[in-house]
């Protein structure tokens, strides 16, 4: 069977141009995705349930199915692994054909090369932070919503206008966590904190 699926992805755009290309080259049915959000899409996780060995997926262009190359790396990898064909008709890539599986080859190793790119990158940044005495990440022992209030309570006592105890009351947390969190940013303390103090 030859599924269809055409996505507009702002409300001023029209399905009609995606959807009689889709017609024309003979789909039998056709998912239509309507305004979606980044992880959501509806129509094309239910028609991605229903494809079986043997079927083709035919889009207008690769920018309808995947929002990134990984994306589309990922949905096309899962259709030849199940056996089902897929088509890109403004993009002329078909994987039913050597020259399109060529294609999409390149393409897997395109988002292969980007990952590593970003791994590299993000790998040199830590290593030049570290060099400057920085480490990566939150401090240890700090969940997200703590981070957030330490940053808070960083900035107050940095501005040097309120007691820690006032800070406390702020954050909604005591002296000694506001000691703590200041102690875990690396805040010079200026005579102002030494140690964190006994509780």
């Amino acid at each position: 069977m030859i599924f269809g699926y055409a996505r507009v992805s702002t409300a001023d755009q029209q399905l009609h141009l995606q959807t009689d290309a889709l017609q024309a080259y003979g789909c039998d049915e056709i998912a239509q995705e309507k305004v979606s959000s980044v992880k959501e899409r509806p129509a094309l996780q239910h028609l991605l349930t229903r494809l079986r060995a043997g079927d083709t997926l035919v889009v207008w262009k690769l920018d309808r199915l995947g929002r990134s190359l990984k994306d589309l790396v990922t949905l096309v990898t899962g259709f030849q692994e199940r056996g089902v064909q897929f088509i890109s008709l403004q993009d002329h890539l078909d994987t039913t054909t050597a020259q399109g599986r060529l294609m999409f080859n390149l393409f897997a190793s395109l988002a292969e090369f980007e990952r590593d790119i970003i791994r590299e990158r993000t790998k040199a940044g830590l290593t030049a932070a570290r060099a400057r005495g920085r480490q990566g990440g939150r401090p240890k022992g700090l969940s997200k919503e703590a981070l957030s209030k330490a940053q808070a309570a960083k900035t107050l006592y940095l501005q040097q206008d309120k007691t820690v105890a006032e800070i406390g009351q702020l954050l909604g947390v005591g002296r000694a966590t506001i000691y703590r969190y200041i102690l875990l940013l690396g805040v010079p303390t200026g005579g102002r904190v030494a140690t964190l103090p006994s509780v």
